[in-house]
């Protein structure tokens, strides 16, 4: 079982006293202006905790890990923390898990970025007859990135339900981020095989496949090298939680080294149970070079966003 305390700057799930320093030393020495995250996690307090509280349970989503939040904080703590950190732009990634839930959480999305600016306005979506319509009002509201989540939904992405919406989003150009790979759990609708029928209808849909589609890592590269939309994010990859856990094959970095262009930084804060300078050092240590680092860390995200 992987340690939570694996990789982070002292005990598990803590980080080290001069961690925003740390953290503005890695940026500062790509020559970058900060960071974008495009996958961290702002939702209303109370289905917040009970988030919390289901990795503090060890669920079977989190394939029974020991999980502890790293970042358990207030709200303004967490953005303050993050501000620190110099992200410039960030995501509330919010997810439904039943349907009636994704018009509300969106409302709230709504107003946390009014009263967050440098939150990248960000909402959700689920399977049911009235997903075209609130998809649609969210991208008239202003939202620019959203959030799909197969495992927790226990949906399938190709649902016929979901297919107007996702011809929306493609029309309109909003990237959308999607934990669709079986980790850490495998669902019933996770795996490359239901979002591969989702991109041949819609093939210009503006795709981030979340943990770069961990453990299906090599599939969801395939897809990015067939879809020129097609993208990922970092969030957890690399790390020394997750490689015993999923190791990326490293037979298949000189494919992600390829796709340069299209990986985006996401860390999954606040709930990762290591500190946010791990995520950073651990790209870094791949060794892909720097030109590769500062795409992935701010400029794919900057142009994609136009930031």
């Amino acid at each position: 079982m992987p340690s939570a305390a694996t990789g982070a700057r002292g005990p598990a799930g803590s980080a080290g006293p001069d961690e925003a320093g740390e953290v503005r030393r890695f940026w500062n020495g790509l020559g970058i202006p900060g960071l974008i995250d495009v996958h961290t996690h702002f939702m209303p307090e109370r289905v917040l905790h009970k988030v919390w509280a289901y990795f503090d349970a060890q669920g079977p989503l989190t394939a029974g890990l020991q999980w502890p939040i790293a970042y358990r904080k207030a709200e303004e703590e967490r953005t303050s923390l993050l501000r620190s950190f110099g992200v410039r732009a960030f995501t509330s990634m919010l997810y439904p898990h039943k349907p009636g839930m994704a018009r509300w959480l969106n409302d709230w999305a709504a107003g946390f970025a009014r009263r967050t600016p440098d939150c990248l306005h960000t909402a959700t979506l689920f399977p049911e007859p009235d997903a075209e319509a609130y998809v649609r009002e969210a991208v008239e509201a202003g939202a620019r990135v959203f959030k799909a989540h197969v495992q927790v939904g226990a949906y399938d992405p190709a649902d016929p339900l979901l297919q107007p919406a996702w011809g929306v989003l493609a029309e309109a150009g909003i990237p959308v981020v999607i934990h669709c790979g079986s980790g850490p759990a495998p669902g019933e609708y996770t795996g490359p095989g239901p979002m591969a029928r989702v991109l041949a209808r819609h093939p210009r849909l503006r795709l981030i496949v979340a943990h770069l589609g961990m453990p299906e890592y090599e599939d969801f590269l395939g897809l990015a090298e067939r879809y020129e939309q097609v993208r990922l994010d970092t969030t957890m990859a690399f790390t020394d939680f997750t490689e015993e856990l999923m190791p990326f094959p490293r037979r298949a970095l000189p494919r992600l080294a390829d796709l340069g262009d299209r990986v985006l930084l996401g860390s999954d804060f606040p709930n990762i149970p290591y500190a946010y300078t791990h995520q950073l050092r651990a790209l870094e240590r791949l060794g892909l070079g720097r030109e590769w680092l500062r795409a992935v860390c701010h400029d794919n995200a900057a142009k994609l966003f136009g930031l």
